[in-house]
């Protein structure tokens, strides 16, 4: 009996790399290993194609030339010390929970000078904090984690804060960092070279279904298969959307054609409590968030949340977490200053 031939598949061969695109990776201390070992596996990971070519080209700097920690402590060592990029390199800033404290006057200043040159640009996670105060957002769409997206709105009132995995305005780009700059950089891969390229370096990472920009950040209790009734989920957004002007549950009854005996009864069933205690809930934990991590005054997260009065506010807030708004914020540091 002939032995049978078993052929091997050759993945499709993406448009030829004459030269490689270039990364320059800012760490910011605090950053987020998460997110930066997922933009950077993406761009290693498509140089092992095995067309043999090296479609990227990177390289890690910091402030001072010193390795960067991480938020977990493990650090990284740097290739140079703010150095002068070129026009077509692409910069990406990577920060973390300490993105306003690392944010120094000798990076703001640099990013300043680099930027005007024309490359490409954006950020991971927190990252969008440290461009924002380098002047380089006024006016522009972007995303960021959603644990600081609330605290950013407050602080940067003239910058358009997505709920998205990733944004692209212009020559600008941010994600939200942790896995969703998997997402991102694929997307970036596929405008370089093409989506054969894009989809086999997602096959590498063992990624089967790569997320659109517009996915949403988190698995919210309206993706569960118990909540999946349409009306709730609407009730929902509604609620997310308006938390600093709240509705009355009849005005959101009317909104999704229900009566408010309807809705009522749909929270009870999925959420075992009223509209009105959810929606209390929903600005309580915003108002937790803003407390803990800007240096508002209470009076002005107050306002924020949708509360009417300070006692009011006061006394919901004890009620849920045990503590008043002034002890919660003097017992935390600010992560994002005013």
């Amino acid at each position: 009996m002939p032995a049978r031939c078993v052929r091997s598949w050759t993945p499709p061969l993406p448009p030829e790399a004459t030269t490689p695109r270039r990364y320059a990776f800012l760490l910011i201390p605090g950053y987020s290993q998460l997110g930066f070992a997922c933009a950077l596996e993406a761009l290693s990971l498509a140089n092992r194609h095995p067309s043999g070519q090296s479609f990227y080209a990177w390289r890690v700097i910091g402030e001072t030339g010193d390795p960067v920690p991480a938020y977990n402590g493990i650090t990284t060592t740097v290739d140079a010390a703010l150095p002068e990029l070129a026009r077509d390199e692409t910069l990406v800033v990577c920060a973390g929970s300490r993105a306003a404290e690392g944010s120094t006057c000798p990076i703001l200043n640099w990013l300043r000078r680099e930027t005007r040159k024309g490359m490409d640009f954006g950020a991971l996670s927190s990252g969008t904090y440290t461009l924002a105060l380098a002047g380089l957002l006024a006016g522009k769409t972007v995303t960021t984690h959603w644990e600081y997206r609330d605290a950013l709105i407050e602080l940067l009132p003239d910058v358009i804060i997505e709920n998205s995995l990733y944004s692209k305005d212009g020559r600008i780009f941010t994600t939200a960092g942790g896995a969703a700059s998997m997402d991102m950089m694929l997307d970036r891969i596929k405008d370089d070279y093409g989506i054969d390229l894009a989809t086999w370096v997602a096959d590498q990472m063992v990624y089967t279904d790569p997320r659109a920009a517009s996915h949403g950040q988190r698995l919210s209790r309206r993706a569960r298969p118990d909540m999946a009734h349409g009306k709730l989920g609407l009730a929902l957004q509604i609620m997310e959307n308006n938390l600093e002007d709240p509705l009355r549950p009849d005005e959101i009854a009317d909104l999704i054609e229900l009566s408010t005996r309807q809705l009522e009864r749909l929270f009870a069933k999925h959420l075992g409590m009223s509209p009105k205690r959810h929606y209390l809930q929903l600005r309580l934990e915003k108002a937790r968030g803003l407390l803990r991590q800007t240096s508002m005054s209470v009076t002005d997260i107050c306002v924020a949340c949708g509360f009417r009065s300070l006692s009011h506010f006061s006394k919901s807030y004890r009620g849920t977490f045990g503590l008043s708004p002034g002890q919660e914020k003097r017992g935390t540091g600010s992560m994002w200053p005013v």
